[in-house]
């Protein structure tokens, strides 16, 4: 990829796509191209050297104008959360099919050299995560297709639709099925955040609050891997400059239970509290981890950040941002 030519971050005003604009300025991008459908206030990052603008990505005009004079588009841009937003918004999730479907119109007309796809792990089958004590899943795995219903199936036909680009028009597109991202600068209250981040603020709360108490989605014994951003961030742009034709993993192989993530974010705040298991709540697939072997053959590398590292920079950074919502400051939600 030029260092020189414009590159576009679609969903730059988003957790993973406000990370990436920066990245690609340490990277040695002159030229980045920013673009959310949010207001600018409420960008989790906003960077004043980047070309920010506020498009709607659904409509194809947008589309065209966000890709016109770019060299690569990395397209994050997606309406989705953590499993309770997921579980109860099909229809919305399965809409953002139409950004990638006209960014890569778009990356087609004005000849964009490269574009990658951030699908996501939950294209997997159900019918493969049925126990706590799952195989890791392995790229192959993701057919005979049973993904979770709107997100994930909007997200295997956008790789699908990757492919057939390139296949009939020569757009070098890359694929990553992200496996739950999180770290500062995230997603950590309304509805949208993600088991660290819940988890982590649930357990600051309760100690501010003196409730020593906490509501768990589920039994806790849900299993999961969790990738820090840092190790997102590296991933990603490897395989964006990769010569790799299929989605490829990226996630850490780390598996652990909601029980045991808990146990961690207790031992960051210095309490033990009462766990309430609520079996009623959105809980998803029973256990999910990445299989490694293959990105490890690709690119020399995998995810390495412990969960223990990562998560106590996000449980500090979740504590400051909850004592400025106590002060009335500002805050990132």
């Amino acid at each position: 990829m030029s260092k020189a030519g414009t590159v576009l971050v679609a969903g730059a005003g988003g957790f993973i796509g406000g990370h990436l604009v920066n990245y690609l300025k340490d990277q040695g991008h002159t030229s980045v191209r920013a673009i959310d459908v949010k207001p600018p206030e409420s960008w989790y990052q906003r960077h004043d050297w980047a070309d920010n603008q506020v498009l709607d990505l659904n409509d194809l005009l947008n589309c065209r104008k966000a890709a016109d004079g770019t060299c690569a588009i990395y397209n994050l841009a997606a309406d989705m959360g953590g499993m309770g937003f997921i579980e109860n918004n099909k229809a919305a999730c399965m809409l953002s099919v139409l950004i990638n479907t006209h960014l890569l119109m778009a990356a087609r007309e004005f000849r964009v050299e490269q574009f990658f796809f951030s699908s996501s792990a939950c294209v997997y089958p159900g019918y493969r995560q049925r126990e706590t004590a799952v195989t890791s899943l392995k790229e192959s795995d993701a057919y005979p297709a049973d993904p979770e219903d709107g997100y994930g199936w909007e997200k295997l036909f956008s790789e699908r639709m990757c492919r057939h680009y390139s296949e009939d028009f020569g757009i070098v597109s890359r694929v990553a099925r992200y496996h739950n991202v999180y770290g500062p600068e995230g997603t950590w209250d309304g509805g949208r955040e993600k088991a660290p981040a819940a988890i982590c603020r649930k357990v600051i709360e309760a100690k501010l609050s003196g409730r020593n108490e906490i509501d768990i989605w589920g039994d806790g014994e849900q299993t999961r891997s969790f990738m820090y951003i840092d190790d997102c961030l590296h991933g990603t742009y490897n395989i964006m400059n990769s010569s790799i034709e299929e989605p490829l993993n990226l996630g850490s192989d780390e598996l652990v239970t909601i029980n045991q993530l808990v146990d961690l974010a207790e031992n960051f705040a210095g309490v033990k509290l009462k766990r309430n298991y609520d079996l009623s709540a959105p809980q998803g697939v029973r256990g999910r981890n990445s299989d490694n072997m293959l990105i490890k053959q690709k690119l020399d590398w995998a995810p390495s950040i412990s969960l223990r590292e990562g998560l106590e920079k996000t449980y500090s950074w979740i504590y400051d941002q909850i004592q400025l919502r106590e002060r009335g400051e500002r805050v990132t939600v």
